[in-house]
């Protein structure tokens, strides 16, 4: 972001992110903004698990799933597993759904 983009925002009211400090080479105070980007992720929920959520972006599949330690790793295994399986059912539906 140009000096003038920051000025013009300023002016505007609006509040500018970034960092103040002395240029080590002119000694001159520098206001360096932040390149934020906008916070819209493309996320879709293709299905709500017990202890997670398989999501779909543009590029990937993404699948999250907390189980408790006080289980005991043979049903962390077990319970993991499992709503992997239900996931991958979930986007096996969909799959067929979108052919139709």
């Amino acid at each position: 972001m140009s000096a003038l983009e920051v000025l013009a925002k300023l002016a505007m009211g609006k509040r500018v992110q970034g960092v103040l400090y002395i240029d080590e080479n002119t000694g001159k105070l520098t206001f360096k903004a932040y390149n934020r980007q906008c916070g819209k992720r493309r996320e879709r929920v293709v299905c709500q698990l017990e202890n997670g959520w398989l999501k779909e972006s543009p590029q990937r599949y993404k699948f999250f799933n907390s189980v408790r330690k006080d289980l005991g790793r043979r049903l962390v295994d077990v319970v993991m597993h499992r709503e992997l399986k239900a996931a991958m059912g979930a986007l096996e539906i969909e799959e067929i759904l979108d052919k139709v």
